[in-house]
């Protein structure tokens, strides 16, 4: 299929609201998109202003703009994953809710999980690229307690050599600059912070450049984000290492990017918004940036 394939979402939350803005702001032809959604929970939030081709998922509950549903759970698991049948040209999906899926009993922490067990094959590992214009930041790990996050060289080894292949294949940027945030405050002080930088991440450093990969030494994250822009991609160890830079600075504009599958897909880089659901007051520029960024 070479048209893009959109979620919308928690029904109870902001992303069917967002979907329609989005789609009426941009314009769209109605062969350039395909939706999975219910017409129910589509017209609930005002309706499309073209016929745009809709896939239909069950949805037989009433719709209760901020409420936590198991229901709404699993309509919007079940849409993730038709969306993975498809065979799109690139995925959009919009924001769902973590313990609306824990609910409904599907244990994914984020749709990047749903995305890889559909998605993936020959050993292929989705990973989550945050972008806004030329700012852009790849998490080593994604939603993991901060407690037990495990990074280890073969880990950073393999996803930084997944990144350049990207950039170079996807984004057709040659011998791509990377930067990689250390794991400890002042990059550990040669071990008295910590000694991740010695024992993991220099000695993975020292592998990509036998790669020929250009990538810097451990930097602390604290001052590598001030120069962010003179590389292609920050490399973070953890997600709020990464996302609170990128959020600050660029917002509602940051993108949410899943790669290392055969299709792209993009998101907000926000939530449900629970608490301004269903009152016509979201601002769609995050859903509108997410699906310019596969046009």
């Amino acid at each position: 299929m070479s048209r893009i394939v959109i979620t919308t979402g928690d029904p109870n939350g902001i992303g069917p609201e967002i979907t329609i803005k989005a789609l009426k702001s941009l314009n769209l032809s109605i062969d350039d998109v395909v939706l999975v959604s219910n017409r129910k929970i589509m017209d609930f939030y005002g309706g499309l202003d073209k016929n745009y081709p809709l896939i239909e998922i069950p949805y037989d509950c009433e719709i209760v703009p901020g409420r936590i549903t198991k229901e709404a759970g699993e309509f919007s698991f079940q849409s993730v994953k038709k969306a993975c049948e498809i065979g799109a040209k690139a995925i959009v999906t919009a924001p769902v809710a973590k313990n609306a899926l824990y609910m409904a009993g599907h244990k994914f922490n984020g749709q990047t999980e749903i995305l890889q067990k559909y998605l993936a094959h020959d050993e292929q590992l989705a990973e989550m690229l945050f972008v806004a214009g030329s700012f852009r930041v790849l998490l080593l790990t994604r939603h993991v307690p901060l407690k037990e996050i495990n990074i280890t060289k073969e880990l950073v080894v393999e996803k930084i050599r997944n990144l350049k292949i990207f950039f170079e294949t996807k984004l057709g940027i040659i011998n791509p600059k990377f930067a990689l945030c250390a794991f400890n405050p002042h990059a550990g002080e040669d071990g008295i912070l910590g000694r991740e930088e010695i024992d993991i991440l220099s000695p993975a450093v020292k592998e990509l450049r036998d790669d020929g990969i250009n990538i810097t030494n451990p930097l602390p994250a604290d001052t590598l984000f001030i120069k962010a822009l003179k590389y292609d991609c920050c490399i973070a160890n953890y997600h709020d290492q990464g996302l609170i830079p990128i959020k600050t600075v660029a917002g509602d504009k940051t993108v949410n990017m899943t790669i290392g599958l055969d299709i792209i897909r993009t998101s907000p880089g926000h939530g449900t918004a629970f608490d301004i659901a269903g009152k016509n007051i979201a601002d769609a520029t995050g859903m509108i940036e997410a699906i310019k960024a596969v046009l």
